[in-house]
């Protein structure tokens, strides 16, 4: 599906396929989302097993991502959202987010956020709420 952004540049968002995963390792890089990176095989096990699995493409390049799970009726959970630097502020992050709610319109978006992203998803109206997390390792 080819979108048009707020600065009259193209993109276009395709389905996540195997090949595309050495591009979102290498903006995980950039990002230094450290626990993404350093758990690579799991983190690709991850895409590889998600049935929210999303590209944005500017010409030839991955420019942005998201991840996710839902259940298709209730709950639409976003594991991951990631635009480009270069690209941000242009509504890339809002076009993936509402392109993944648009195939499943009856759902919610649950996500997590972190102290310099939780502002951006306040802005876009959506509320917090309070959860709970642990890894099987805390045991």
């Amino acid at each position: 599906m080819r979108i048009r952004l707020t600065n009259d540049q193209d993109i276009m968002i395709r389905k996540y396929t195997t090949e595309d995963y050495i591009y979102i390792h290498k903006l995980n890089v950039d990002e230094q989302w450290n626990t993404l990176v350093e758990k690579n095989e799991s983190t690709k096990n991850a895409w590889n097993n998600s049935n929210v699995a999303f590209v944005a493409m500017h010409k030839d390049e991955i420019i942005a991502y998201v991840r996710g799970l839902t259940d298709q009726s209730i709950s639409l959970y976003i594991c991951e959202l990631l635009v480009k630097k270069e690209f941000r502020g242009m509504g890339v992050g809002d076009t993936l987010l509402q392109y993944v709610h648009n195939i499943y319109p009856d759902t919610r978006i649950e996500m997590l956020a972190n102290t310099s992203s939780h502002t951006y998803y306040e802005q876009k109206g959506y509320r917090s709420f309070y959860g709970y997390r642990k890894s099987f390792q805390e045991n």
